[in-house]
């Protein structure tokens, strides 16, 4: 017997004639405690930086790199014909449309930028916003769920469910699978990692363990997750995410095997 998608309002509340979406929420919620939990983070060495106040003061930067990049992202890489036709569309970002892969562009461009400007370690930075990114990603695929988009394809399992938006046939929750493996394994996954003393003190892997892992995670669910409709498979067999997912994973190894072999953490006396 295929589930019923329960039919959640994808308006949370409303004040007046402002309507707040869980969408909105998901992101706000992953932004605070995804803050929260870096400045925990930097807790840990006190004699390197950056400090808490470095990673306080980054939140601006990474709202910014994650909204802009996320936006561009989307209209760069999954509907760029519509949008050269309707240019003034690309600016409603309230009716949803962002790209991870173009979200996490915007936050590197952050993250090379703001340390050069307040002068520390890159790498130390990206191991602490890395291991907080998954609260994010997990809340975000939650909202894509609740908002009955970015469903799987048809299925028999047990558990598929007939999606508002995806016909008669019962689909993969995706989204849901998304919100398990990018969001909760690969944060269990770092979260072990960044409290190793000698991971800590090779800044970068963490950071590449979360590329690789987000790649991996991301290309295996593409296997259940329907292709957007206007795209399709590419080359005939792979999706547009698990193509984008290919050069993460590269770079994520190539992370990890420099921060192994070369730099480490000079502290201060």
């Amino acid at each position: 017997m295929d589930l019923t998608f329960p039919n959640i309002d994808p308006v949370a509340f409303s004040l007046g004639p402002l309507s707040i979406r869980w969408y909105a929420l998901a992101y706000l919620a992953g932004f605070l405690l995804g803050w929260r939990y870096a400045l925990s983070l930097a807790g840990f060495d006190k004699d390197v930086r950056p400090s808490r106040e470095d990673v306080d003061d980054f939140l601006p930067w990474a709202i910014l790199g994650v909204v802009l990049g996320g936006r561009i992202g989307y209209v760069l890489f999954y509907q760029f014909d519509l949008y050269v036709q309707y240019p003034l569309e690309a600016l409603k970002v309230w009716n949803g449309g962002m790209s991870f892969h173009g979200g996490a562009l915007g936050v590197i461009a952050a993250l090379i930028i703001y340390p050069l400007v307040r002068k520390f370690n890159q790498f130390r930075l990206a191991d602490m916003v890395c291991a907080a990114v998954p609260i994010g990603l997990f809340f975000g695929r939650i909202a894509n769920f609740v908002n009955g988009e970015l469903f799987g394809r048809a299925s028999d399992a047990p558990w598929a469910m007939v999606f508002p938006g995806g016909g008669p046939e019962a689909r993969h929750p995706s989204q849901l699978y998304e919100a398990a493996l990018e969001g909760g394994v690969l944060f269990v996954i770092l979260f072990a990692l960044i409290r190793m003393q000698a991971v800590r003190d090779r800044p970068g892997i963490v950071a590449g363990a979360f590329l690789v892992g987000y790649g991996l995670f991301r290309g295996f669910v593409e296997l259940y997750r329907e292709p957007d409709a206007h795209i399709g498979f590419v080359f005939e067999y792979f999706s547009m995410g698990q193509l984008l997912s290919a050069p993460m994973i590269l770079a994520g190894l190539g992370m990890i095997g420099a921060a192994m072999m070369g730099w480490t953490v000079k502290r201060s006396a």
